[in-house]
């Protein structure tokens, strides 16, 4: 079950030059579990094949109007179905057809005959995009509920570089995702930590874990599909999904004064980030010199951010810890959850094949403060965070604060 499971898009490519990041958007929208149905126009089949969206979406690329063999009105069966209709790229004539409702070819027969939300991904030259008409059209459309993914700066075709890049295959993905998500979480703000601090040892060395961040970016990206404001404090901002505000951070210090500014004014705090019990006291501003001997390591306590989130837990917020054990699972979870005021605990068996640490599964029991629990067997890390989600939302609404 991926982010966008069950959901049926409709993929129209047309013929901007950046209509090969389209085959990388297609690929990221089936992933996520969407029923994916190409139309290429006789623009885009100048720059891409057919063939590849057919290998790739959940069905073969239709590019034409007429002939289909399994329906006289392609159209009309497209639209009716689709959930979403995504252009990638959009270009100045396809937005200016939509606005004008020329029905040209088969893709905006199907913009015409579909009551689902349409969204347009611009991509063309910065002069192009500059055009006084062009963004009069983006105005119309976005004033009648259109959805525009803006583009980029940066390198465009034959060398240029300016304004009207297409966005990126993983912001395009994201943007369908939110326009598909329940949206219950709108207007909420919500602060996810994730990835495993560091340590210093010295000026190259460090004391670390094996966490490699993916459950809370995760949790970071269900979040903002489904409408929250979120802040994501992380070790691993590399890798941060789209749509949310990263604040990166390294150490176990530097991640408790970013949650100490933040949490304050969030609704859900999560705090899936693997926070080390334990730091060298001096760390050596150089390297340390195999030559010179097998060096002291003396450890201190860090900072423990969770505890100290929940004695300053201002009424109505929901806080979520993680505990990754490897034995007496739901003891020791339920043991952190009462010493450090939790709403709820999210904890997992990392001994056990393909749960936690680095991999793309996980396998939780989440743990509520009025007793209740549910378990949440071998996942997506993506479905994981939708039921923590689920529960961390029901139990802020339960909440007469």
């Amino acid at each position: 079950m991926g982010s966008l499971s069950g959901r049926r898009i409709v993929l129209g490519v047309t013929g901007g030059i950046a209509a090969y990041k389209a085959v990388e958007v297609c690929r990221r929208l089936v992933d996520a579990g969407a029923h994916v149905s190409p139309i290429l126009t006789d623009g885009a089949l100048e720059m891409v094949g057919a063939t590849t969206f057919s290998a790739l979406a959940s069905e073969p690329a239709r590019t034409s109007l007429f002939h289909d063999p399994d329906t006289p009105i392609p159209h009309t069966v497209l639209g009716q179905q689709a959930d979403l209709v995504l252009i990638c790229p959009a270009t100045a004539r396809i937005i200016s057809d939509i606005r004008t409702g020329r029905s040209a070819d088969l893709l905006m027969a199907t913009v015409l005959a579909t009551r689902a939300p349409v969204m347009v991904c611009p991509a063309m030259h910065t002069e192009m995009w500059e055009q006084a008409s062009v963004q009069e059209n983006l105005e119309v459309l976005e004033a009648r509920g259109v959805l525009v993914v803006p583009p980029e700066s940066g390198r465009l075709a034959g060398g240029d570089v300016g304004h009207g890049r297409l966005a990126a295959p993983e912001t395009i993905a994201a943007a369908a995702e939110r326009a598909l998500a329940p949206g219950d979480l709108v207007a909420r703000r919500v602060l996810v930590t994730a990835g495993g601090t560091r340590e210093p040892i010295d000026a190259v060395r460090y004391v670390g874990n094996r966490s490699s961040g993916k459950q809370g970016h995760a949790v970071a990206a269900e979040a903002a599909a489904r409408g929250a404001d979120v802040v994501l404090v992380t070790t691993r901002a590399e890798a941060a999904p789209s749509g949310v505000r990263v604040v990166p951070v390294e150490t176990a210090a530097e991640m408790s004064a970013a949650c100490e500014l933040e949490a304050p004014d969030a609704e859900i705090v999560v705090m899936a980030a693997a926070v080390a019990d334990f730091r060298p006291s001096d760390a050596a501003d150089n390297k340390l010199k195999k030559h010179d001997g097998v060096p002291r390591v003396e450890l201190v306590p860090t900072v423990d951010i969770l505890a100290g989130l929940g004695e300053s837990k201002p009424a109505g917020q929901v806080l979520v810890g993680f505990a990754a054990e490897t034995d007496d699972l739901v003891d020791n979870a339920s043991a952190k959850l009462r010493a450090k005021n939790l709403d709820m605990i999210v904890a997992n068996d990392v001994s056990k094949p393909g749960v936690g640490f680095e991999h793309e599964t996980n396998e939780v029991i989440v743990l509520m403060a009025d007793g209740t629990r549910h378990h949440v067997p071998l996942s997506d890390k993506r479905d994981i965070a939708r039921a923590v989600l689920d529960a961390a939302r029901a139990r802020l609404e339960s909440d007469p604060q």
